[in-house]
């Protein structure tokens, strides 16, 4: 199985490339299934409703979300009824929606897909590791195929995540920073490991926004209104293909494309 996992989607321009080139994309990289990380989707940060909808209908398979995925008040709504789209499993319990579920796509072997938020520099949240163990207790046993997105800020969480889950998932990507980092690997219990998977969003930017607000913000120490950049849009994220019986990583790989 092939899987393409998409980094963080900023705002209409990171949406508007999703749609025109998602189709190409899967026929191209000849991919299986997609999961892609929405939660800056609406305006640069957060995820509507509206927006969820017109990137699932637009081939996403799976949106996960992350810090800013209760910004917008539709959303809960819908993640009650809508099972590909997940919020962190490692909030408190009560909160709505589902932090992971089990995909069986027409086929394909069963996909599990788990979204997890770090606490390092974030918000304060159940504890990522463990609640990652108790999720994986919990699996189907024919979801041999297992693919983490790690919401977090520090390096070291992240890192510490893919070890802690080496050779008992396929893959633990991070994602949140909106930088595509370059360890991709496959560790050596057959995890496929990326730090962050980047954007889909301006590569003429800073981390999606306009750069001239960020850099006044830096000059002025004063809070600016954020406006999503829209030259120069890339894809960015990993392809990785899957062992279906085992579930291990026989590649991974970076994988950007530009956008017309």
């Amino acid at each position: 199985m092939r899987i393409l996992f998409l980094g963080d989607i900023v705002g209409r321009p990171g949406r508007t490339a999703v749609k025109n080139e998602l189709a190409a994309v899967r026929a191209d990289e000849g991919v299986d299934f997609i999961i892609a990380n929405g939660e800056n989707a609406s305006g640069g940060l957060g995820l509507s409703a509206k927006s969820a909808r017109e990137l699932l209908g637009a081939g996403v398979d799976v949106l996960t979300g992350g810090n800013h995925i209760w910004k917008f008040r539709d959303l809960p709504g819908m993640m009650v009824s809508e099972q590909r789209l997940l919020r962190p499993a490692n909030y408190p319990e009560g909160a709505p929606g589902r932090g992971w579920a089990v995909y069986r796509p027409e086929g394909l072997p069963p996909v599990a897909v788990l979204n997890l938020q770090g606490r390092t520099y974030m918000q304060e949240t159940d504890c990522p590791f463990r609640t990652a163990e108790a999720v994986l207790a919990g699996l189907p046993e024919d979801a041999a195929i297992r693919v983490v997105d790690f919401h977090a800020e520090a390096t070291s969480e992240k890192k510490a995540m893919g070890w802690f889950l080496d050779g008992r998932c396929s893959a633990v990507l991070g994602t949140h920073t909106h930088v595509q980092t370059a360890d991709a690997r496959i560790l050596p219990g057959g995890t496929g490991y990326l730090t962050d998977a980047g954007m889909c969003g301006s590569q003429d930017s800073c981390l999606g926004v306009k750069s001239e607000i960020i850099i006044r913000k830096f000059l002025t120490g004063l809070p600016q209104r954020f406006e999503v950049a829209a030259a120069n849009v890339v894809l960015q994220g990993a392809i990785f293909e899957l062992d279906d019986s085992t579930g291990r990583a026989t590649s991974f790989r970076l994988w950007e494309r530009p956008c017309r």
